[in-house]
């Protein structure tokens, strides 16, 4: 089985507490970290990525990101989806074949841009292309921003979830869906559901995979916690 197989199989035939759970490495060394605790696969974050490039998030050349993924990549002999952003305005077919050189398997794909949510129709033809272009040999996960945006109603976040479904998305990613709604999510979204959980508290992994969650990410939370740990040990020194 080729690793984006590999990583499709990951997200299918899961017991509900025990969804996937894809920590997102920054870099190489804390890809190599999360993979000897034994992970199955990674989510590299772009705004975690962007920080350790000293970029703020959504701000980093796409040849960096690119460069960034191939390291981490690199590092690891597990599968690695890689966050990038809204495609960087690339072609399909190039999105595709940068992300492959890079040794990913996967990516997510933002339904906004400066803050405001794409026309879903046209989104949706977008992740069409990527997914024509790309066959099986990569994993597309489709983040859904509604709630991100301010749009708090869950049935317009099913709307697009079920065309991006439609299009060819292995994943559906209604990032920042309040944990009430993930039952609603989960009973009007077809395929898997990714769900961001917050390190530092919140529903547990299992938890969350009872409300819903296929699987779990945590966009760039832990590379926040990690720097945080890092500025108090410098200031001790």
């Amino acid at each position: 089985m080729s690793a984006a197989g590999t990583f499709r199989a990951l997200h299918h035939g899961r017991a509900p507490d025990d969804p996937l759970v894809l920590p997102g490495p920054w870099d190489a060394a804390s890809a190599r970290a999360f993979a000897e605790a034994g992970f199955p696969a990674l989510a590299t974050p772009s705004a975690g990525v962007a920080a350790s490039l000293g970029y703020a998030d959504g701000h980093t050349p796409a040849d960096e990101m690119f460069a960034a993924v191939a390291r981490i990549a690199r590092a690891v002999d597990v599968p690695v989806s890689a966050d990038v952003e809204g495609g960087y305005g690339l072609p399909a077919r190039e999105l595709v074949e940068r992300l492959l050189e890079a040794g990913a398997v996967g990516c997510n794909l933002e339904d906004s841009e400066g803050g405001v949510l794409k026309d879903p129709h046209e989104h949706a033809e977008r992740l069409a292309e990527v997914r024509a272009a790309a066959g099986d040999r990569l994993f597309v996960n489709a983040r859904v921003d509604t709630f991100l945006r301010g749009v708090t109603d869950p049935d317009r976040a099913i709307e697009r979830a079920a065309l991006y479904v439609a299009a060819g998305a292995d994943c559906v990613y209604p990032i920042g869906a309040p944990t009430e709604v993930l039952p609603l999510l989960r009973a009007g979204i077809e395929g898997p559901l990714n769900v961001l959980a917050d390190p530092g508290g919140g529903p547990s992994s299992a938890a969350l995979g009872e409300l819903g969650a296929t699987r779990i990410t945590f966009g760039p939370r832990l590379q926040r916690r990690a720097a945080e740990a890092l500025r108090e040990m410098a200031s001790r020194l």
